[in-house]
Order: structure tokens, then sequence, then C-alpha cells
């Protein structure tokens, strides 16, 4: 059980461990395939209402959907640490999720197209693009075990993470007392850039950690409601590289 760890804070060890411990007989047995069309059935949840929030941006209606997109990433957050609480829950919840993030994806999506319509007219499209060729390149990498997932990987990949949430941490709190640190999405400056690389690189990585506790506890035989779970967990991860995604595109842009 020691292998079985991610850094994804929703795909831990003691939350596939305490489903084992639920009637697995009652429930059905989680299975990869399963989990997969799970995550589509997410992903494509998202991408209709970040259509929704897209569509609705405009200059006469910035203040509406503002606030669509502030309630969908405080909503999200909400169902988020509830489903992390009570995994039993996740089908039900998973995918008002999935809807209240695809709401502030559209809203941050539909912002930054604005702000770089000129200089950079297609870098949503970019983003979406690079986001599915990292995330489908880290799981043929996984597949075909090109990258095996070692406890020596894992740790690497689980420090970096909470180096990153740390970072995110301190840049907040000092933006709260008016210190700006910079690293925004106009800061082309070198270090902005790698940083932003390193982030991008750190969270595909964690895609092959999340692939493989998914994995991992379909081989153990958790109960069924758990491939919901497990397909939240990995909608969060694709999430995070995509707004990463995001940010390092327009600091490239903005370097030109």
């Amino acid at each position: 059980m020691g292998a079985f760890r991610t850094s994804n804070p929703t795909l831990t060890e003691k939350i596939f461990d305490k489903s084992l411990h639920q009637n697995s007989t009652a429930f059905g047995v989680m299975s990869i395939r399963g989990t997969m069309n799970k995550f589509g059935f997410l992903l494509l949840m998202v991408m209709a209402s970040a259509m929704y929030t897209w569509n609705l941006v405009t200059p006469e209606t910035m203040s509406t959907a503002n606030t669509i997109m502030i309630t969908g990433a405080i909503g999200g957050f909400v169902l988020a640490l509830v489903m992390i609480f009570k995994p039993t829950w996740s089908p039900y919840i998973a995918p008002a999720y999935a809807i209240l993030e695809g709401l502030f994806i559209g809203g941050v999506s539909a912002f930054f197209n604005e702000m770089f319509k000129d200089s950079y007219p297609n870098i949503i499209l970019h983003a979406v693009g690079l986001t599915m060729g990292v995330a489908l390149s880290m799981f043929l990498l996984y597949n075909f075990r090109i990258i095996n997932v070692t406890n020596r990987l894992r740790s690497i990949i689980m420090s970096a993470t909470m180096g990153i949430a740390l970072f995110y941490l301190i840049v907040w709190i000092l933006s709260l007392f008016g210190v700006e640190m910079g690293f925004g999405p106009n800061d082309g400056s070198l270090l902005s850039i790698g940083i932003s690389l390193f982030i991008v690189g750190i969270a595909a990585f964690n895609l092959l950690l999340d692939f493989d506790s998914i994995e991992k506890a379909a081989e153990m035989g958790a109960p069924k409601y758990m491939e919901w779970y497990g397909a939240f967990g990995l909608l969060v991860t694709l999430i995070w590289l995509y707004l990463e995604i995001l940010k390092l595109l327009s600091k490239l842009n903005s370097r030109d």
C-alpha cells in the first residue's frame, strides 16, 4: 500500500483505502475503463458549461459573467472538499463540480481571450490543444510503461507539488498586503517563464500519479462509486494543467 500515493489531495491512499471497507458487493467494483468513461463525461460537462460562460462575456455583461465565474470557482472548491470527505457522494456531486468548474474555466478563458485578442487571438485554442496533447502524451507514457511510477518519482513530484502550493500561498498572502511579486500573465521575464515551465511540468507529471492511483484502486477492488471519485481527481489535475499552460502562453506572448 505504500506505493499508492499521489500529490493530488483528492487521490490519496487514505481515501481509496477507506473505500475498501465499504460493501463492494453492494456497490460493484471499480474499473479503469469505467473511471475513464466517467472522466470523459465530466470533461464534456466542463466544456458545455465553459462555453456558456464564454458566450456570456461581453462588455455589457462583464459584471454578470464575473459573478458567475466567481460562483463557479467557490462552488467548485466547496464541492471538492465535500467529495474529499464524502467519496460516497461523488456520483451525485462530481457532475455538479464539473459544471461549476466549467463556469469558472469559461470565464477565465474569455478574459484571457479578450486580453490577448490583438496580440495572440488563438491563445485559448492553443492552450486547449496543448493541454490535451500533454495529457495524452502522459497517458501513453504511463500506459506503455515508458515512465514507471516509482517511489522515488512519487516523492519528487509530491515534494515539488507541495512546494508550488506553498509558493502560491506566499504570493497570495503578500498580495493581501499590497506586495506584488510579479509572475502575472503579462510578466515575460525569463524567471517568470521558467517558473511557469516548471509548474506545467509538475502538473503534467501529476497526471502520471493520478493514472497510477486509479489503476491501483481498481486492482484493489475499490467500490464502483470510486470511479466517479477517480474521474473527479483526474479532472482536478487536468484543469490545473490547462490554467498553467494558459499562463505560460500569455507570458511567452508578452515577451514578443
